[in-house]
């Protein structure tokens, strides 16, 4: 799958996540961990295919994998995103065709 293992894209999350735009204030690591965890699962569960084409599917998902967050989806999305194109940078060329 990817060129990044599952620590590596861990550790750059763990150190980032408060800094995203999506970050809400109150919230922990242990809220956004598991939807980047979801991230990085789906993302080799549905290799070539474009965030934006399974995100319904996702969604319908985060409920059964949300673990102990205490985000709903509409708070998680932007973090699996984030989790997803990572991945999808890492990989040679462009995976799914989406110009990223």
């Amino acid at each position: 799958m990817a060129q990044l293992n599952q620590q590596e894209y861990n550790d750059h999350f763990r150190n980032s996540y408060e800094t995203t735009p999506y970050y809400q204030q109150g919230r922990s690591w242990n809220d956004y961990e598991p939807a980047y965890k979801y991230g990085y699962d789906q993302y080799g569960a549905n290799s070539g295919r474009r965030f934006e084409d399974v995100e319904s599917d996702l969604e319908r998902g985060w409920e059964a994998t949300k673990a102990n967050s205490r985000l709903a989806w509409s708070e998680a999305k932007e973090a699996v995103r984030d989790g997803w194109h990572r991945l999808e940078r890492a990989m040679p060329g462009d995976a799914d065709g989406d110009g990223r």
